[in-house]
């Protein structure tokens, strides 16, 4: 549980950088909201894309600028650059046949994962949005134990609040359709599913880096959500509205908010794996309920959204109980790992660096 000591990076900095992540998270969805309701641009697949883009583009350099760190640093005894000191070595895996399937279906569950929740944004409040999602390690959780995974008694008691508080904070109106509901219960699932599936990338028999994860994952998931916003007629309608409505020429808003989303979506999972590699568990687990309290009180005020009292003590229920099983899962990761036997200082180094990208996984299914 403790907190990685990297002489380059004070306290400060990871302040810093934590609060950098949260802002990023909270604008993420409130930028993809006001895409929806303050300009009118209602394309939740095509919004994904630009996303994907942006995260293959951004992997792209990224990579880039490892490669030219790397031909700097051979040969000569020099400390690496700012991306890899923060991130730990990384390196690109040749995949065979097996791994490139694995790929390609993680990428779709990836994608529908993020285009059903942009879409679910359609039609529900970011307050509902948000409960819901806390519904993630419940049902992660039973399809865990559905693949014959073992999963604690405390976590399983510890989860309980959060589904109650769920069924409080959804009870009457609180601003959401039917058909929104649906959407956001099948985006729950698919974050959970996505859970379970990046948790076998990471540290299962493949144990890829999570930026090497994304830059296999991203080209894939951006071409699957053009495909799905041509099929669903977005590309059409977005074409017919774009010389009067969408030219940046004509009004810069939309086009900016769109682009403006998918370049903060990649710099969010990129200071995501920066946090996760410099701070403690406990440190992002308090962080991710501090998230949803400021998405849910923001969303509030800029939405108008009306919340009844027994959907606030709902939400509040909800909110106590994510961080009643945060913390319980931070200190059965630290139990664990004390009680593990220490062979060597390099296999203890790969535990470690293993368990930051496994929380990296569960931190990602917040979002």
């Amino acid at each position: 549980g403790k907190e990685v000591n990297d002489g380059n990076v004070d306290e400060g900095q990871r302040r810093v950088l934590v609060a950098f992540v949260e802002v990023n998270n909270v604008g993420v969805t409130l930028l993809n909201k006001t895409a929806f309701k303050l300009v009118d641009f209602k394309y939740p697949f095509f919004l994904s894309f630009v996303h994907m883009a942006c995260n293959a583009a951004g992997s792209i350099m990224l990579f880039r600028s490892i490669e030219i760190d790397n031909r700097r640093l051979n040969g000569v005894n020099a400390s690496p650059g700012i991306i890899q000191r923060t991130l730990g070595k990384i390196t690109r895996k040749e995949l065979d046949r097996r791994g490139k399937n694995l790929i390609m279906a993680f990428s779709l569950i990836f994608t529908l994962n993020i285009a059903i929740g942009n879409l679910s944004l359609r039609y529900v409040s970011v307050n509902f949005n948000q409960v819901m999602r806390s519904l993630v390690p419940a049902i992660t959780i039973a399809m865990g134990l559905v693949l014959g995974k073992q999963t604690s008694m405390k976590r399983q008691i510890a989860v309980m609040p959060v589904v109650i508080g769920v069924a409080m904070a959804c009870f009457g109106d609180m601003s959401y359709k039917p058909i929104g509901f649906f959407y956001t219960v099948c985006c729950v699932m698919f974050a959970a599913l996505k859970v379970v599936a990046s948790g076998e990338m990471l540290t299962g028999s493949m144990k890829l880096h999570p930026v090497d994860l994304l830059g296999h994952m991203a080209p894939l998931a951006m071409v699957q959500c053009l495909v799905f916003s041509a099929l669903t007629g977005e590309v059409a309608e977005i074409a017919l509205r774009w010389e009067k409505e969408f030219d940046p020429s004509v009004n810069w808003l939309p086009f900016s908010v769109v682009l403006f989303s998918g370049i903060c979506s990649f710099s969010l999972n990129i200071a995501s794996l920066m946090a996760n590699k410099l701070t403690s568990p406990l440190t992002l687990c308090i962080a991710a309920n501090v998230k949803q309290v400021l998405m849910i009180a923001v969303s509030t005020v800029v939405f108008d959204v009306e919340i009844t009292p027994l959907n606030g003590a709902g939400i509040v229920v909800v909110l106590l109980g994510s961080g009643r099983y945060s913390y319980v899962c931070v200190l059965e990761k630290i139990a664990a790992k004390q009680s593990r036997p220490v062979v060597a200082d390099d296999e203890t180094g790969g535990d470690e660096e293993n368990g930051t990208q496994k929380q990296n996984a569960e931190t990602k299914s917040a979002r």
